[in-house]
């Protein structure tokens, strides 16, 4: 959108972490499953935050896009 980065150059390397991504989620699933005992008393509160804070970053991501969807079309009527 910018062109300050082009799309070729973040292609290789976004590729090699989506492949390797879920290779990334055992050092946390691991940590989870050990620290199930201290995590149990505390579990409603933790997912209390966890739903809140996802749905807050849904909330402002969509809202930037919308923002930056907006001033893209600007641009290109301005262009025009």
């Amino acid at each position: 959108c910018t062109r300050v980065i082009r799309l070729e150059q973040v292609e290789k390397a976004s590729d090699f972490l989506i492949e390797i991504m879920p290779l990334m989620f055992i050092p946390g699933g691991v940590g989870l499953i050990t620290a199930w005992d201290e995590l149990r008393p505390i579990l409603l509160p933790v997912a209390v935050i966890i739903f809140v804070t996802t749905v807050l970053v849904m909330v402002v991501t969509g809202k930037t896009t919308e923002i930056v969807m907006k001033r893209g079309k600007k641009n290109e009527q301005h262009n025009e």
